[in-house]
């Protein structure tokens, strides 16, 4: 698509799913074929981890509310036809302050892409990014209890699901695509659960 898609009602696109769930490889994705912003709590939190020495799991974690807050009040602040995708793992929050949020960032539409993952795959996944990742972050010790968050985890379901299954191929993108396409195209047709 060559330009960027505005859409009414105010729509926020949640690229949703546990760390290492393959929501960033979706996100980049996504924007280049919708030529739309993204925002991701890492991408606000790790610049300013940066700045900060021995960063523990407490520390870590009001970060990333803070990167939260963040993400809300931009999208609150932009263009209300501006369709924003968001990436972030949702369950992180209780759904009743991403419902907050969203009421007050303006948002009437909510359509998710859920990354279903194994245990296996997501504590794999995770395993083979921990030397890459910023200090800060959770470390082999979080392991365990990422398996457990795949068994359990599930969609926000605050609109229309799209779920996929990972690992995914290129080709898994083609109908994602035309999913949204008919969701942004045909807004009457959807109805936002609790907004």
């Amino acid at each position: 698509m060559s330009s960027v898609i505005h859409t009414e009602p105010r729509t926020v696109i949640l690229v949703n799913g546990i760390p290492a769930a393959g929501k960033s490889t979706v996100t980049r994705r996504l924007s280049a074929d919708f030529n739309a912003p993204f925002l991701t709590i890492d991408g606000i939190k790790e610049p300013f981890m940066a700045h900060f020495d021995h960063i523990d799991r407490a520390f870590n974690r009001q970060l990333g509310c803070a990167a939260w807050d963040a993400i809300w009040s931009i999208v609150a602040q932009s263009p209300a036809n501006c369709l924003w995708i968001i990436d972030a793992w949702f369950g992180f929050q209780p759904r009743a302050a991403l419902e907050h949020h969203l009421k007050a960032a303006g948002v009437e539409r909510v359509l998710e892409i859920w990354n279903q993952i194994s245990p296996s795959l997501a504590v794999a996944r995770y395993q083979q990014r921990l030397h890459q990742r910023r200090p800060g972050h959770p470390g082999e010790e979080y392991l365990p209890e990422l398996a457990a968050l795949a068994e359990k985890a599930t969609p926000m379901a605050l609109g229309p699901v799209f779920t996929l299954k990972q690992p995914i191929s290129p080709e898994d993108i083609f109908p994602l695509n035309r999913w949204l396409t008919e969701k942004l195209q045909h807004p009457q047709r959807q109805a936002v659960s609790s907004l």
